[in-house]
């Protein structure tokens, strides 16, 4: 008797591709990956719209969600337009109250807007953005995984990341977290599966913690 297979939809955390889950494996007898990429949104675009333009782009029913970052707030806005199996968000925030203070002190005061977000060709600024991270010999490891270099995407993100209004979450979400994240630090964080040591790239770095895990998860 065949088994239906269950649908899996990887998005990345911004400006990234999906190469960031290129070491993922899940048992090919019980699960389907598939990959989810940023596209330039629209000027003027809504968080919420987005979402919608982005929900074209799943081919299956009941699918299983998967973010990274902020991936992880876009699934979920996704996920109030489909009927979804679950969602998982990695290194992500389920509500606004998980934001850490100085992106609400940002939200408060815009200062978000002046971050020289024109210097998106600056991989090693744009790492730091993007994964939290100051770095100098992963640079190049990180010049593949960022593929999104625009300065309206970039700027975009931000402001929607900071103006996210969520004040509760679906009680069925899965949030796996790192306890070393320095963009989403695990003290703001509830109700999680914490990864030991993990930094908010362990999708990257921790995949094998992810590919021991994952399908347990999954089916749970």
């Amino acid at each position: 008797m065949s088994t239906t297979k269950i649908q899996v939809y990887f998005m990345p955390g911004m400006a990234a591709s999906s190469a960031i889950f290129k070491n993922i494996e899940l048992p090919k007898d019980r699960f389907e990956i598939h990959l989810l990429e940023w596209f330039i949104p629209e000027y003027g675009i809504t968080f919420e719209a987005y979402a919608a333009a982005m929900c074209r782009q799943i081919r299956h029913k009941r699918p299983v969600l998967v973010g990274v970052s902020l991936g992880g707030l876009l699934v979920q806005e996704m996920a109030k337009l489909l009927d979804v199996e679950k969602v998982i968000i990695i290194s992500s925030i389920k509500q606004k109250s998980e934001l850490p203070k100085r992106l609400l002190f940002a939200k408060y005061t815009k200062i978000h807007k002046l971050l020289p977000t024109g210097l998106v060709n600056n991989v090693e600024l744009l790492v730091k953005y993007a994964f939290g991270e100051m770095i100098t010999k992963r640079l190049k490891l990180y010049e593949e995984y960022l593929s999104v270099r625009d300065k309206y995407y970039i700027d975009w993100c931000i402001d929607k990341l900071v103006h996210w209004d969520q004040s509760s979450c679906d009680p069925n979400l899965i949030h796996i977290h790192g306890d070393n994240d320095a963009v989403f630090p695990i003290q703001y964080i509830k109700n999680c599966h914490v990864v030991e040591k993990g930094t908010h790239t362990m999708i990257i770095h921790r995949y094998k913690w992810f590919n021991e895990r994952l399908p347990t998860i999954i089916l749970e």
